[in-house]
């Protein structure tokens, strides 16, 4: 069974799963972190309450002084709660009125371009998938090809050169992408494998190619061009980060074989090198890594993670040009899952950094931010 985390991965769909604490005296599979200033540490930035439990799930940002994240609150084991949504003005994070919205549910995805368009993803009791627009104050619901439709969903959204907007999903009981340019959304030939699963992430490079990644990886120019790749056993894909056709990262957890009542994931970071791909060392392997970003020239930055042995610091990882090593988050009170990581465009390698102080779906589960430069 793939389990997503809280909402994308550790609670089992209709119930809460409780990790085992670590053991006492356990050793910890972590590297040493690169000495850094406290100019450019991670640091927590205060972010207004939601109802428990609540949490974020993506964040993106247009520049220093305007960012938006998005996620659920009000959620109980099963029960689903209310869209939940943050601006940042430059100096503090607000909540966003969402109370016009026609839905209940939760906001998963959010992409935001320079110009200062944003667009959100999410899905409504119904199960049927919601598209929305920043109108400068709020989000507003956005018609679509095929909203409501059996055989339709929207699952990531991602920014593009000239205000445009690649979304990934599946129309027509078809997996592939829908792309928009602010005032109009038409769906691209879908991929030529019926039985393709629906893709659960969307991603454009810094060349403006346009990839989908999840239970299938694959490339859109016009046409499609699939990247093979085996599954792993009760694995689950977050991030990629494709810097040239052979070389091409991911990151995700897998649960494998088996395994006793809250059995921890293991991490997974692998690489493609044109003909395979080959499992690469993390600097901890139990937990899970929740996105992977790039820097302004499109190479491998950064890497947004949870380590099972020292949850109550976000474990980051920083490529340095030969492997990643570990970079740690403030410690917190509780914990820490973070779950969406995004550069800041217009500061020298500042990023953003959102989740929630717990892994199950319960109260007392809130929001928390962290931000680096």
């Amino acid at each position: 069974m793939r389990r997503r985390l809280f909402v994308r991965g550790l609670a089992v769909t209709g119930a809460g799963l409780t990790l085992p604490v670590p053991l006492a005296g356990a050793a910890t599979a972590t590297a040493t972190a690169r000495p850094t200033s406290a100019a450019e540490a991670w640091q927590q930035v205060a972010a207004p309450a939601g109802r428990e439990a609540a949490h974020l799930l993506a964040v993106a940002a247009a520049g220093p002084e305007r960012a938006w994240a998005v996620g659920e609150q009000g959620r109980n084991g099963s029960t689903i709660g209310t869209p939940l949504a943050l601006s940042w003005n430059g100096s503090a994070w607000s909540l966003t009125d969402l109370s016009h919205l026609a839905h209940r549910g939760g906001l998963r995805a959010v992409a935001a371009a320079p110009e200062g368009p944003a667009w959100a993803i999410g899905t409504n009791t119904a199960g049927h998938d919601q598209l929305l627009s920043w109108d400068g104050t709020t989000w507003r619901e956005a018609d679509f090809p095929g909203r409501g439709e059996p055989g339709t969903r929207l699952t990531d959204v991602a920014s593009a050169p000239g205000g445009r907007f690649w979304v990934s999903g599946r129309h027509g009981d078809r997996a592939g992408l829908m792309r928009g340019d602010g005032t109009a959304w038409r769906w691209c030939r879908p991929l030529p494998d019926e039985a393709a699963p629906t893709p659960t992430g969307v991603h454009v490079t810094s060349g403006s190619e346009v990839w989908v990644h999840g239970d299938i990886i694959a490339r859109w120019d016009g046409a499609w061009t699939v990247v093979p790749r085996t599954l792993g056993i009760r694995a689950s894909v977050t991030g990629l980060l494709p810097v040239a056709h052979d070389d091409i990262w991911l990151t995700g957890f897998a649960y494998g074989v088996g395994g006793p009542p809250g059995k921890p994931p293991g991490v997974t970071l692998e690489h493609w090198d044109g003909t395979r791909w080959s499992s690469v060392t993390s600097p901890f392997t139990v937990g899970l890594l929740s996105g992977i970003t790039a820097d302004a020239t499109g190479r491998p930055d950064r890497i947004a993670g949870w380590d099972f042995w020292d949850q109550k610091r976000a474990h980051y990882l920083r490529w340095d040009g030969t492997a990643w090593i570990s970079e740690r988050g403030p410690e917190t009170p509780s914990t820490y899952l973070p779950q969406g990581i995004a550069p800041i465009p217009g500061t020298d390698g500042g990023y953003w950094s959102v989740g929630t102080t717990s892994f199950s779906p319960f109260p007392p589960a809130q929001l928390r931010v962290e931000r680096f430069g």
